[in-house]
C-alpha cells in the first residue's frame, strides 16, 4: 500500500459507515417495521450469482435459503432428509429412480402453482446450464441425473443415468432449490443478478452486488419444514442485507445497534468475543459441513513431499490445539478429522493428529534429513523448505504454521499472491502445500476436491497421492457414491478418511467454523444443515 492510497482508502471507508448507518433504520424503527439488518462480509467479485443452481457465496445461500425451497430439508442435529415440498418419496431399489409426491397447497410468491410439472422444468432447465456452464456449482449437486417424468400433477419421477449416493440430500440443499418455472425464462445472467421467484417466507426484492439486498416478507406463506419453529408466515417484515469487506466498519456498525446480526466470513478473535458480549450479543456458531480447513500435498516428481515420511512428519509437527486458542479462542474446538464434525459419516481422527514433535524429529531422521547450526533440516546440501501459496487474508494462522514445523526444522515459505496468481501457480502444480475446501452436508462434497475424474482441480486432487495410492482413493469414493445402504457410505466414507490421514494426503488444520454475532433485540437465530439461517424464524424486539 502505497502512501497515496491510505487517506482515499481511509475516506471510502468511512464514506461506507455513513451511508449504511444513513440508510440503516434506528432501533425504534426497525422494531416498528420489524426489519432485520445483516451486516456480512464482503460480496464476491468474481463468482456473483444469487441464482441457487449457479450460487457458490456462503453469504448469498443465506439469502437463498430463505427465498428459495427444496423437494426435502436435512435435520441440522441429525443429518436426516425430511420432508420439505415433497410429503414423501421413494426410491427404487437400483438407487436410479427417485419418486416424490408433492405437496399440493404451494405456490410461487408470482403465484403460480408448485407442481410437478415446476419440478420437471426446474431439474431439466438445471441440467442444461450444467452442460452449458460445466463449472457452475451446482453441477457437483446433480451428478447423474438425466430426466425427470411428470406422473400425475402432483407427483414427480427423477431419473439418473448412474447411481449417486448423495442425491437425496442434494434434494435438500439450495443449490437444488426449485423456482417458479417463469424464471427460467430468463437468461443465467438474469438470475444471478436477482431475478428469481421462489417458494419460501421472504422474497428477493433487490440486490446489489458488493452493495446488499433487500428481503420482503412472503404474505400468506404457510408450509415451511420441520426445521422451522414458525410454521406461518415470518415475523419480520423485511430484512436488510449489506455486504461490507472492511472489518472495522462491520464491527463498528454493530457496536453502534446499526446493525442486528454482524456476520463475519472468519471466527471472531477473543478480543471481539469479549467485546462483543459485553454489549450484550449472543454468538452463534456452527462448523460447517464438509471438509475442514486440510491442507493439501503436491507429491508429484521431485517434491520433497512426495516421502510419506516427510508428509508424516508435517502431520505430527502441527499443534492443532494451540492453533485453535492461539488463532480464535480458548473455547474454539479442535479439528479432529478430515471432515469437520457436521459432516454425516464424520469419522474422528484426533488420535493419529496429536502433536508430537519427538515423532516429527524422529521422522526425519530416518529419511535423512539433519538438522544445521540454522536449525534447519538439510540433505544432500539443499535445505528441507516448502512453498504455500497465501492471500494476505490468510496471514495469522499460516505464521503459526510456519513457525510450528520451524521447530522440528522444516522451513515453510508463505508466498503471498494475489487470487489470478494462487489459481495460476495450482494449476501449474508450483506448490508444496495449498488448501481447498467446499460447504455442502454430505461427505460426497469432497469427491469435488480430492477425486481428480470430478475434482475442480485436477491437477491439485492428483497431487495428493502417491501412485500406488491413487487407485485405493478412487474405488472408495465409487464405493461411497454407489451404495446403496448408509452402512456401506459409512464404511467406504470412514475407510476414506483413514486412507487420507494414515497417507500424509491431507493436514487438517483448523475446525470450519461460522460465527455469527446477534445483538440483545434478535431472538430465535438457528442454523439449517448447510450452516444458514432461518429468517423466518427470527424475531426482533426490545433487548
Amino acid at each position: 500500500m502505497t502512501r497515496s492510497t491510505v487517506p482515499s482508502r481511509l475516506l471510502a471507508s468511512c464514506a461506507l459507515a455513513l451511508s449504511l448507518v444513513g440508510c440503516s433504520p434506528s432501533g425504534e424503527q426497525a422494531q416498528a417495521s420489524k426489519t432485520l439488518s445483516i451486516a456480512f462480509f464482503g460480496d464476491n467479485t468474481t463468482l456473483v450469482s444469487v441464482d441457487p443452481f449457479q450460487v457458490y457465496w456462503l453469504e448469498h445461500r443465506v439469502l437463498l435459503r430463505n427465498v428459495a425451497e427444496s423437494l426435502t430439508d436435512q435435520d441440522p442435529q441429525s443429518g436426516k432428509i425430511i420432508p420439505w415440498l415433497a410429503k414423501s418419496w421413494e426410491v427404487s431399489d437400483d438407487a436410479l429412480t427417485y419418486t416424490f409426491h408433492l405437496r399440493t397447497d404451494v405456490t410461487f410468491s408470482n403465484g403460480e402453482r408448485f407442481d410437478a410439472k415446476a419440478v420437471k422444468t426446474a431439474f431439466d432447465s438445471d441440467k442444461a446450464l450444467a452442460t452449458e456452464l460445466p463449472a457452475t456449482f451446482g453441477a457437483t449437486y446433480l451428478a447423474g441425473y438425466d430426466h425427470a417424468e411428470v406422473v400425475d400433477d402432483f407427483t414427480v419421477k427423477l431419473v439418473l443415468a448412474k447411481p449417486n449416493a448423495g442425491f437425496l440430500q442434494a434434494t435438500s440443499t439450495t443449490n437444488l432449490s426449485i423456482l417458479a418455472p417463469a424464471s427460467y425464462a430468463l437468461s443465467a445472467k438474469e438470475r444471478s443478478l436477482g431475478k428469481i421467484i421462489g417458494t419460501g417466507p421472504f422474497v428477493l426484492a433487490s440486490y446489489t452486488p458488493e452493495v446488499g439486498a433487500h428481503l420482503t416478507k412472503r404474505k400468506g406463506y404457510a408450509w415451511a419444514s420441520a426445521n422451522m419453529k414458525n410454521q406461518g408466515e415470518a415475523h419480520l417484515d423485511a430484512v436488510d442485507v449489506s455486504y461490507i469487506p472492511e472489518e472495522s466498519v462491520r464491527n463498528g456498525l454493530f457496536l453502534q445497534g446499526k446493525a442486528d446480526i454482524l456476520w463475519p466470513r472468519n471466527p471472531f478473535s477473543e478480543v471481539d468475543l469479549k467485546l462483543f458480549q459485553s454489549k450484550g450479543a449472543t454468538i452463534q456458531s456452527r462448523s460447517l459441513p464438509g471438509p475442514a480447513l486440510n491442507l493439501y500435498p503436491n507429491t508429484r516428481g521431485e517434491r520433497l513431499l512426495a516421502d510419506k515420511q516427510v508428509r508424516l512428519a508435517v502431520q505430527k509437527a502441527i499443534d492443532r490445539k494451540s492453533y485453535a486458542s492461539t488463532v480464535y479462542n480458548a473455547e474454539f474446538p479442535v479439528v479432529d478429522g478430515i471432515f469437520d464434525v457436521t459432516t454425516p459419516y464424520f469419522k474422528s481422527q484426533g488420535a493419529k493428529l496429536a502433536y508430537d514433535p519427538q515423532g516429527a524429529e524422529q521422522l526425519l531422521d530416518a529419511a535423512g534429513w539433519a538438522k544445521g547450526a540454522d536449525g534447519y533440516r538439510q540433505k544432500n546440501g539443499k535445505r528441507l523448505s516448502l512453498s504455500y501459496n497465501i492471500s494476505p487474508a490468510e496471514t495469522a494462522g499460516d505464521v503459526l504454521i510456519q513457525d510450528q514445523l520451524r521447530k522440528v526444522g522444516i522451513d515453510l515459505k508463505l508466498s503471498v499472491v494475489t487470487r489470478a496468481e494462487w489459481i495460476a501457480n495450482n494449476s501449474s502444480g508450483n506448490y508444496d502445500l495449498s488448501i481447498n475446501y467446499m460447504t455442502r452436508a454430505d461427505p460426497i462434497i469432497l469427491q469435488t476436491i480430492l477425486d481428480p475424474r470430478t475434482a475442480n482441480s485436477a491437477t491439485l486432487a492428483t497431487n495428493i497421492y502417491e501412485p500406488q495410492v491413487l487407485d485405493k482413493a478412487k474405488g472408495l469414493f465409487d464405493a461411497g457414491i454407489t451404495a446403496t445402504q448408509s452402512s456401506q457410505r459409512a464404511a467406504a466414507y470412514g475407510d476414506l478418511q483413514d486412507l487420507l490421514i494414515d497417507e500424509g494426503a491431507a493436514f487438517p488444520v483448523y475446525e470450519r467454523v461460522w460465527q455469527a454475532a446477534t445483538s440483545p433485540r434478535v431472538k430465535n437465530f438457528q442454523w439449517t444443515a448447510e450452516g444458514f439461517a432461518l429468517l423466518g424464524d427470527i424475531e426482533v424486539g426490545q433487548p
